[in-house]
């Protein structure tokens, strides 16, 4: 933990006791290690397939899949109901990464909390490594997320930045990265721990907070309902998955 300080077990952390937590994009045993490090969170996740899950149904108190052209109005679904959503690697996976941004907002309560963490767009620059360093060295990566249209998009629904890092370097995991770097290159593949990613900065990170005010995406104006209001102040960003530059 102490490693990552900013990291999504420390954003799970730093919940209030008994949270409804979103884990949109929910894959690697995220259900199990989210329970296993807080049970008391009302956790639900949802995804568009099992990826590399051990009952999930047995550790989330809710489990959906669903297809990737309806997973923005699965998790708009869940609208004004959440303490907080987390986002760990899955906008770069998402058919449209605009909609499902805005969904994960309006799924928000007031004052609710927002992770998100994605590649940086640098990273399609990076050395090709197993375990993923270069945004295209995993298949399943769609496009990369836009730093500045993400952060556009989340001060246009009046969402407040409590941290962000474009490429999010943990001084000690970096550190450990750089002594096993020799290793990770004659090997082909990234250290263990995250070390790699903390060496380079592969991760973009953020941590947010919903208005908690009538007038922003949380709150509606008069006679308005909240997804409206959402809709009307937030800009076309189409921009927020831009094409990642070819090889």
């Amino acid at each position: 933990m102490a490693l990552r300080r900013r990291g999504k077990l420390a954003f799970l952390r730093s919940l209030p006791a008994q949270a409804r937590v979103l884990d949109v994009g929910c894959g690697n045993n995220s259900p199990r290690d989210a329970k296993i490090l807080r049970p008391d969170l009302v956790y639900h996740g949802i995804d568009v397939a099992d990826y590399n899950q051990e009952a999930a149904d047995t550790y989330a108190d809710s489990y959906v899949l669903t297809s990737p052209q309806t997973f923005a109005q699965a998790i708009e679904s869940r609208e004004g109901q959440m303490d907080a959503v987390v986002s760990s690697h899955n906008l770069e996976h998402c058919d449209d990464p605009q909609a499902v941004l805005g969904a994960m907002v309006r799924a928000l309560r007031p004052g609710g909390r927002l992770y998100l963490a994605f590649p940086c767009e640098e990273s399609v620059a990076f050395p090709r490594r197993r375990g993923t360093l270069n945004f295209h060295d995993d298949t399943t990566h769609q496009t990369v997320p836009a730093w500045h249209a993400v952060l556009a998009r989340l001060a246009a629904d009046s969402v407040e930045i409590e941290f962000q890092r474009k490429r999010y370097r943990p001084p000690v995991l970096a550190s450990i990265g750089l002594l096993l770097e020799p290793l990770g290159w004659l090997a082909g593949r990234n250290m263990p721990g995250g070390s790699t990613w903390a060496l380079y900065g592969f991760e973009s990170v953020i941590w947010a907070r919903c208005a908690t005010m009538p007038g922003g995406a949380a709150g509606a104006s008069p006679g308005l309902p909240a997804s409206s209001q959402a809709h009307r102040s937030s800009p076309s960003l189409d921009h927020l998955g831009s094409s990642p530059p070819q090889e």
